[in-house]
């Protein structure tokens, strides 16, 4: 039985129940993770913004992309706080200057970790960058 509802026409029978869709996630293919883990790298020439972002939506499809984006969001984190804070602080008369150049050193450095570490990542190696902080692992150890 059909019926017109404003120019469009309707079926009344019985549509199947949803079945939703699996609770798990599908793993990622061995290719996909490395590409995620190795942008999570290239990420770090934005900031921390990618490697967090690939960390939080694709942590739980992959162990490589989960170590490396955590590894590259623990890096790019810090750096990423100091040049905000310098871009900031820049507009400030005299010594602002100073602040700008700060954060453009800092920026370059994190670039050029970021892209030797994608690099050999993409290689499907881990990296840990030599200079880290492990910001993220400290929070995290602290909340227990």
């Amino acid at each position: 039985m059909k019926r017109e509802v404003l120019g469009t026409t309707s079926t009344t029978e019985q549509t199947p129940p949803f079945e939703g869709t699996n609770a798990m996630p599908q793993p990622l293919s061995v290719k996909d993770d490395r590409t995620m883990a190795t942008l999570a790298h290239f990420g770090g020439v934005v900031g921390c913004i990618p490697s967090g972002l690939i960390y939080l939506t694709l942590r739980a499809r992959g162990r490589f992309t989960a170590q490396e984006s955590r590894e590259a969001l623990n890096f790019t984190l810090l750096p990423s706080i100091l040049i905000l804070i310098c871009v900031a602080l820049s507009p400030v008369p005299v010594i602002g200057w100073l602040f700008g150049l700060i954060a453009a050193v800092v920026w370059v450095l994190l670039a050029l970790c970021s892209l030797v570490a994608g690099v050999h990542v993409n290689r499907g190696n881990p990296y840990q960058y030599r200079l880290n902080t492990r910001l993220l692992d400290r929070i995290s150890a602290r909340r227990g």
